[in-house]
């Protein structure tokens, strides 16, 4: 048994009834998209459902789709990508994780300065592209790290490669998940390399690294491996979990590079889990307010999808969903708080199933953990006796 979990990181479908709490009322991911462009087109998603599920231009709610359906919303609070992978595993947070949206304690700064011997520039929430571009040469000058936050549970840590060898700006952001601990834990450390001249720098994406809070509780990943069950992450998977419960991780480039790796996977034989993130339609394309970018990196996925729907086996299930919103047609350039898509595909997948809106991205976890005969707990919810013929 094999199941492929892929994750369209940003791909929201509408505000959760909180959303205004978050300064997210009205967003859309999907539907403003399809608007912005005057029509996606996505014939591989439409026959799974995805027309049922949400209202969005161009995307046709066919009659007879081929896969199961139903759209989820989040029960932590807030709207990063730590919370949302975490709440897909099995893990609904009670608070959310601390943001800054002022900048970070001086304190706090001195004394990861004082540990990593360089100075900082910035401390402020602000567009990673944008600060780069601002600070770049400062930084280049000076030596200093720039150090910036956003909306989310966030510390970035940015470095030219020719000022700041690569692990040099890996063990920096170490020791900050070190120091970040208790109040000041927040969700994810980030390290942001980039390369270029004033003027026309650019993030080396492919050498990000996430430092995360280890999960709070057991997983699903947790309850798989200890079942002797691989579980194979692509993407930025792997450090969302401080790498617990993962038996292999492969990192990606871009969405090309991990939907080459699906369709590869998919091809093989295998079993266990296969947890993927497609990041772009979030970082290169949500963060950057760009519809046009989102709605060409939707349209790529769904030409690859065809290729691994057809390759399942009769034993293998994919589910696509996402982890929050990234509204790019907003002024924010936040993550939003929306309702995710819930699509499900296989041989052994009822065609045409709805299981309605799940209350917690977590009934995705207990349902794998059911079809592998795991225990995963509460509060998730199984759907799986509704979508598996």
């Amino acid at each position: 048994m094999r199941v492929f979990l892929v994750v369209l990181d940003g791909v929201g479908i509408g505000a959760l009834p909180d959303a205004a709490r978050y300064g997210d009322e009205g967003s859309d991911t999907l539907g403003h998209v399809a608007r912005a462009v005057g029509g996606l087109r996505l014939p591989h998603l439409e026959r799974l459902g995805l027309g049922c599920l949400h209202d969005a231009q161009g995307v046709r709610a066919v009659a007879d789709p081929r896969g199961a359906r139903g759209r989820l919303a989040e029960r932590s609070p807030g709207k990063d990508s730590t919370t949302g992978h975490w709440e897909l595993a099995g893990i609904v947070l009670d608070q959310p994780f601390p943001t800054y949206p002022q900048g970070f304690p001086l304190p706090l700064l001195e004394r990861w300065c004082e540990r990593v011997g360089r100075g900082w520039l910035g401390n402020v929430a602000a567009s990673g592209t944008e600060i780069i571009q601002r600070l770049g040469e400062e930084h280049q000058r000076s030596g200093r790290y720039i150090v910036y936050t956003s909306a989310d549970s966030v510390f970035q840590v940015a470095a030219h490669t020719a000022v700041v060898a690569l692990e040099e700006l890996y063990e920096a952001c170490r020791v900050a998940r070190e120091q970040l601990q208790g109040e000041h834990g927040v969700g994810r450390v980030i390290a942001r390399p980039f390369a270029g001249e004033p003027g026309a720098y650019r993030r080396l994406g492919e050498r990000r690294r996430d430092f995360s809070l280890p999960p709070s509780g057991p997983t699903l990943l947790d309850r798989l491996t200890e079942a002797g069950e691989p579980v194979l992450t692509v993407g930025k998977v792997d450090d969302l979990f401080a790498g617990r419960g993962v038996t292999e991780a492969v990192h990606t480039k871009d969405n090309a590079d991990g939907q080459e790796i699906l369709a590869r996977l998919v091809r093989g034989s295998g079993r266990g889990l296969v947890f993927a993130n497609l990041v772009d339609f979030d970082q290169q394309y949500g963060h950057r307010n760009d519809p046009a970018g989102f709605a060409r990196a939707l349209e790529a996925f769904d030409d690859r999808l065809e290729e691994m729907v057809s390759h399942l086996r009769s034993d293998e299930m994919l589910m696509i969903t996402a982890d929050h919103g990234n509204d790019p047609t907003t002024p924010s350039t936040d993550h939003s708080r929306e309702y995710t898509p819930l699509l499900v595909a296989g041989p052994r997948v009822r065609a045409g199933a709805d299981v309605g809106t799940r209350p917690s991205f977590s009934d995705v976890g207990a349902t794998v953990a059911e079809m592998f005969g795991v225990r995963l707990g509460p509060p998730g919810t199984s759907f799986l006796g509704e979508v598996r013929a």
